[in-house]
Order: C-alpha cells, then structure tokens, then sequence
C-alpha cells in the first residue's frame, strides 16, 4: 500500500499544476467567495495591464519608429523609390504626355526630355530623405503604435486572450503540468525511503 504513494503523489502534483495553469484564465469573471474575497483568473483581471505591457513592449522594442525611418532610410529602399519614380517619369514622357500634348511632344524633342527627366531625378535624389523623414514625422503623430496594440488587446474577450496565449504557451503548460506530476513522484519516493527506514 505504501508502494502507491509515488503514484498518488505524482497524480496531486500534476493536477495542482493544472488547477494553477486553469487558473490563470479562469474564471474570466470575478466571483465573489462569501463577500470578502474576489476569484478571477489572473490574465482576465490583468487583461489592461497586459495590454499596456505588449503595446510597450512592441512599440518600443519591436516594431519603433526609429526602427522603421531606419529600414525605409536603408540605400536598397531609397535605390528602388527613385527606380519606381523614375519609370514612373519615363511612362509620363513616353506615354502620357505625348497622348495627352500632341503637338508640345513633338516640339519637345528627345533632348529636352532627357534633360527634364535628369532634373526631376536630381531633384528626387536630394529630396528623398528628407521625404521620408517628413513622412514618418507624419506617421509618429498619427499612427500611435503602443496605443493602437493596447486598445486590440483590451478589446479582446477573455476567451479570445486565453485562445492566443494557449496557442502561444501550450508546450509550457504541459511541462508544468508533466514537472508537477515528476516532482510529486520523487516527492512520493522520498517519503516511502523515509518510511521504510
């Protein structure tokens, strides 16, 4: 009889690890035990908190605004605006102008429009960054990226928020259930070599 303890104490151990992982999303509703204490899950009644922290965290850490004037600032990106604006250019004095202004376009010769072309480019490329820095001086008072993934995240239900965190966290919670059952085994070992001695 003695020789079942082990197994009992591992199947304690892992359902209190269980109860305890259960108990981080439920219940998703404060419950009133005798009207001195309140039961709610822990991401439910920290749900604000936890959207302050990812937005924070996100803002600041993942995806800032520094980061993006960086990656647009990147030569490659800056090498492939004036590409992109370039063809759009030569469509325009190609295409677009001469359907458009007939009889200018054939007074214009290939020259001039090479010219123009070349100074529009010139000016592209000394105008660019600092496009880009107006542009995401735009961005950074419009588009509030710590305040945007707090409102998403308080907005979800809890049963959504426990949905996202169990397809992030499920591994990890099984361990701390499987850990709980380990320790509760060795635990039940140890008071049986206790008891037999």
């Amino acid at each position: 009889m003695i020789y079942t303890l082990p197994f009992i104490a591992a199947l304690v151990g892992w359902f209190t690890n269980y109860i305890a992982v259960k108990m981080l999303f439920h219940p998703k509703e404060p419950v009133n035990i005798l009207g001195v204490y309140t039961l709610q899950g822990i991401f439910p009644k920290n749900q604000k908190k936890v959207a302050e922290n990812i937005g924070r965290m996100v803002a600041e850490e993942l995806l800032s605004s520094a980061d993006l004037k960086e990656k647009l600032n990147n030569p490659e990106n800056i090498l492939s605006i004036k590409e992109l604006v370039e063809a759009k250019i030569d469509f325009y004095l190609n295409v677009t102008f001469p359907k458009n202004y007939p009889i200018t376009a054939a007074i214009v010769g290939d020259k001039r429009k090479t010219k123009l072309k070349e100074a529009v480019m010139t000016e592209v490329h000394e105008s660019v960054p600092s496009m880009i820095d107006s542009y995401m001086a735009n961005i950074e008072e419009k588009f509030n990226v710590e305040h945007i993934i707090q409102e998403k995240v308080n907005n979800l239900s809890p049963e959504r928020l426990e949905d996202l965190i169990m397809k992030l966290l499920k591994r990890e919670f099984k361990f701390i259930e499987y850990i709980g059952a380990i320790i509760g085994f060795l635990i039940g070992w140890i008071q049986v070599l206790m008891a037999t001695i």
